[in-house]
């Protein structure tokens, strides 16, 4: 069975020698993770994610829970609500989607749980990489859309600008490459109206942070 964009997303986030999440996928990697699922729904042809309304078109279970939460809270929502207004309101529950995300990759057999502690007090969760062939298929797909001048699938221009807000580009290129390709990637990223919402609520969040400075 193939991954869905939550899983895939989850594995471009993970360094592959520690087994956890690269520091500078924080925060905007929790609205990548969410907009992962919202994106997943739409090329299942479930929902049809617009930027003033997310409309339900088939309410049928897929399996996955963590999408069918998302399936039946969008078609029980009596407000209109934009593709940006889902991606915040779940950006707070991504702790618990990215524990569920990291299991079904466990059960698949892609990753390993390894539970520790952090500074002897904290409970850790890591999850070493059994199989690195999912993760190679995901990042050659990106590679071919980048490189290659042709017209991208939905599912992997979605996935490229997932990467490009959760800031995972300039791990996957070298900085010459990564500009030299930022043109290409952008066109391919904004194709998608979701990537765009996506892009905007990341960029705004960075903008609040900047404005009230450091925590003292």
């Amino acid at each position: 069975m193939s991954l869905t964009m939550p899983e895939e997303l989850l594995l471009l986030m993970l360094d592959d020698e520690s087994g956890r999440l690269i520091d500078r996928a924080a925060p905007s990697g929790d609205y990548a993770l969410v907009a992962a699922i919202l994106a997943e729904l739409e090329v299942e042809n479930r929902i049809d994610a617009g930027v003033e309304r997310v409309v339900l078109l088939d309410p049928r279970p897929t399996g996955d829970a963590a999408l069918d939460d998302v399936l039946a809270r969008i078609g029980a929502e009596v407000e209109p609500r934009g593709s940006r207004w889902w991606i915040e309101a779940l950006a707070s529950e991504a702790d618990r989607l990215r524990d569920h995300y990291f299991d079904k990759l466990v059960e698949r057999g892609v990753l390993k749980l390894e539970e520790g502690r952090f500074l002897w007090f904290f409970a850790e969760r890591r999850y070493p990489i059994l199989s690195d062939k999912e993760e190679r298929e995901v990042k050659a797909r990106l590679m071919s859309v980048i490189f290659e001048d042709h017209t991208p699938a939905p599912r992997d221009a979605l996935l490229i600008g997932l990467a490009r807000a959760a800031g995972l580009l300039p791990l996957l290129l070298a900085t010459p490459e990564l500009e030299s390709a930022q043109q290409r990637i952008d066109a391919v990223a904004d194709r998608e109206p979701l990537n765009r919402a996506l892009t905007d609520a990341v960029r705004d969040i960075f903008t609040e942070i900047a404005r009230s400075g450091p925590v003292m």
